[in-house]
């Protein structure tokens, strides 16, 4: 699989992911996938356990992408995933394996006021 057929497949993916379409979010994974949750620690075990863990969440997800990046077995998509209208900042990091998600790892974080101190310095970002 090269870099093309990675980038279409994780194309495929979000949009999924954003349809709640449980099926074709997780043809991505292998069967023996890992995902992490450093932040909750936990670790899910299997394209089965990942796919019934997301199907069981109650909340309305949207997934907005942001950027994709990576190459060969590594890659990375930043994106908005909201819960219910609460969004989050969140990076995903996808390891490829024989053409399909081995190992992911989630990173999520909440908004949070810009600070005073920094304003001569920044713009506001969409």
């Amino acid at each position: 699989m090269d870099d093309d057929d990675i980038r279409a497949a994780l194309d495929r993916h979000w949009a999924a992911s954003d349809a709640g379409d449980f099926e074709a979010e997780h043809d991505i994974y292998r069967e023996d996938a890992m995902l992490d949750y450093p932040q909750s620690g936990e670790r899910i075990r299997g394209r089965r356990n990942i796919q019934l863990s997301r199907a069981a969440q109650p909340d309305r997800k949207r997934f907005a992408v942001r950027r994709i990046v990576g190459s060969g077995p590594l890659w990375v998509t930043e994106y908005l995933l909201t819960y219910d209208g609460r969004p989050s900042h969140t990076v995903s990091i996808m390891e490829f394996s024989e053409g399909k998600v081995a190992r992911e790892t989630q990173y999520f974080a909440d908004p949070f006021a810009p600070g005073a101190s920094r304003t001569p310095w920044v713009e506001r970002m969409a």
